[in-house]
Formats: C-alpha cells, structure tokens, sequence
C-alpha cells in the first residue's frame, strides 16, 4: 500500500465519522423536543406536592383537603383513639396490610404502621371507600371512626376496613412532616 493510498483511507475514515457524529447531533436535536413535551407541564408538577398547616386541628378533629383529586383525612387522634386502634389483633382484620405508600413493601396493618408520626397522633388517609370510591363519614359507624352510607362499610379509628363490602383498608398517601406545623403530602 503506498502513502497516497494510506492518506486517502485516514481522509475516508474521518469523514466517515464526522458525518456520522454530525448525524447523530442532529438526529438529537430533532427528537428532543418531541420527547420534552411529553413530560409534564409545570402546573401539573406543582400539583403534585400540596403543603398542609395542621396548626389549628385539635385533637380529636379532623381535617379534610382535596389532593390529585381525591380528598384526603389528616385526623389529629386523641389518646382514647390511639389505644383502641393499637388494641386491635392484625389477625382480626378483614385486610391485614397497612397499604401506607411511606413504607417498602407489605407491611402489617398495625397502627403503627399507618400512623404518620410515632406517638400515632396523626394519622393521614385517602378519604376513598375502597369498595366503589365513596366518601366515608367521620366520627360515624360501629368503631366512632369512619363509615361509608352508600354500602355500609366501617373503618376503625386507623382507618382499617373492619366491617362491610370494602376490601381494602383506607390507602395512606406519600406523607411527611417538614416542621411542627405542617405536613408534605406527594
């Protein structure tokens, strides 16, 4: 092979490769933007967390606060409510996972494993019959916790199915605590 040949084979290689990396700058830049609008806006973003100030719930109280479209239960549990929830057998209930989005896997449903902080005072739930996605009554039902009148579905004051139709115990959202006063929900 002579040195004119050589020269001629790098000068290919090169603009083999130049061209092929031009290609795939482009190529990127043509599809960026189709791939970016397919992530959501930052409206929908923003929606996604919800900042909630419990300072005013008394014990005893609860309140109610609509999140991704679904109104969630944040309960500030008085003392009586804490022993009766942590009184209860697992074994008992109709549904004996915590479905609490806040701890890996399928863990017991035991009150401390549903409550959001651990002397159990506050506990957050979906506030969505998990039978046919009712709204269930505070302070109402068998346990003086929540029920559901469309079908007759009884949540104790951990928000666990214990009577009814329901098959499911009430979900707990992503929750958190990010001061004294206010809690991180998303």
């Amino acid at each position: 092979m002579s040195h004119a040949e050589d020269h001629e084979s790098s000068r290919r290689d090169f603009l083999y490769y130049a061209t092929g990396g031009a290609g795939v700058v482009v190529t990127g830049a043509a599809v960026w933007p189709m791939i970016n609008q397919m992530n959501p806006s930052a409206d929908v973003q923003a929606a996604s967390t919800l900042r909630v100030d419990v300072s005013g719930v008394e014990p005893g109280t609860q309140l109610t606060v609509l999140f991704l479209g679904k109104p969630i239960f944040i309960r500030r549990r008085t003392q009586e409510e804490i022993e009766a929830a942590r009184s209860v057998d697992v074994s008992d209930l109709i549904d004996p996972v915590a479905r609490n989005a806040n701890l890996a896997g399928e863990v017991p449903a035991t009150d401390e494993n549903r409550a959001l902080d651990d002397t159990g005072e506050w506990l957050v739930m979906q506030g969505v019959c998990t039978h046919l996605g009712c709204v269930p009554l505070g302070d109402a039902g068998d346990f003086n916790a929540w029920f559901c009148p469309c079908h007759g579905s009884h949540y104790d004051t951990s928000g666990r199915i214990r009577k009814g139709p329901a098959p499911e115990n009430l979900p707990v959202p992503p929750a958190e605590f990010v001061d004294e006063s206010t809690i991180l929900l998303g």
